[in-house]
């Protein structure tokens, strides 16, 4: 049964950073692709960054330069430097893990950026 863990949520001035850790478990068969998404209250849950097993990388056009998606394979963790934080990005942010036939979310973990 694969399980994803995020971690590193918190509530950070407008301008800081946070690192966002999301460690699996379990067997995952065959490349996949890793990514964050988030969802703002009232509004839909949103791609912020993926990664591929080949470490391509693609980013939405508004955390572009500021956040930094890798992925440690040796270690199952995928994890997201934010950087520049803006109140705009404050959501709940969840780990995603998705191969050709299966999809895996994690619980969420809370990101609260104050002016």
């Amino acid at each position: 049964q694969v399980q994803l863990v995020e971690s590193g949520g918190g509530l950070v001035q407008t301008g800081g950073t946070l690192r966002l850790s999301c460690a699996t478990s379990g067997s995952i068969f065959g490349p996949n692709t890793m990514g964050w998404y988030r969802q703002a209250p009232g509004k839909q849950r949103e791609l912020v960054a993926t990664i591929t097993a080949g470490v391509y990388t693609n980013y939405a056009d508004s955390v572009k330069g500021r956040f930094t998606i890798s992925r440690d394979n040796a270690k199952n963790t995928l994890y997201l430097q934010m950087n520049s934080l803006k109140p705009e990005d404050t959501a709940v942010y969840y780990c995603n893990v998705q191969t050709s036939r299966l999809s895996w979310w994690g619980q969420g973990t809370q990101v609260t950026v104050f002016s």
